[in-house]
């Protein structure tokens, strides 16, 4: 055991200088203020956790999971599983404090039964140590196939780290 331990520690020791030298991804929690297509903003809630892992210059790939739900109930709220794509407009090598960025993808809503959203929208980044940033975000949901009705609107606000 001893000799396990050892070994985990002087391997996380050699790869810190490596991960030092560049931004691959990050990982957020988010508390949102939500608005359905006939509702008012603040009429839903949501929170969640994700990640994402960038895979080719500020191309990343994500996902997230969270909880969407009425203020006043938060109990009868529903399910997010969602996994999408963004491009953030970062220099990987020399990151700023302020990264802006834009997403779309699929979520799924689950409860009692599912449904299959789209969704899309934009945000950004503002790192305050190299580790710990806020991130905010706009973000719009439709279900899968109509193209037409909003099914939400979500203002985000998160901390994020890497």
């Amino acid at each position: 055991m001893y000799s396990a331990l050892r070994t985990f520690l002087l391997l996380a020791i050699a790869i810190l200088p490596a991960a030092a030298q560049r931004y691959n991804g990050h990982g957020y929690f988010y508390y949102g203020v939500d608005a359905p297509s006939n509702g008012n903003l603040a009429q839903m809630m949501s929170t969640g956790i994700g990640g994402e892992a960038f895979v080719w210059k500020g191309l990343a790939a994500g996902a997230e999971l969270g909880y969407l739900f009425p203020r006043t109930e938060p109990g009868t709220g529903v399910g997010l599983f969602g996994v999408s794509g963004a491009w953030h407009f970062v220099n990987r090598d020399k990151p700023r404090k302020f990264v802006p960025f834009v997403t779309a993808g699929y979520t799924l809503g689950f409860r009692e039964g599912t449904a299959n959203l789209l969704h899309w929208g934009g945000g950004a980044s503002y790192w305050f140590t190299r580790h710990v940033g806020l991130r905010t975000e706009l973000r719009l949901y439709e279900y899968a196939g109509t193209y037409q009705q909003h099914f939400d609107t979500s203002v985000r606000f998160g901390i994020q780290f890497r």
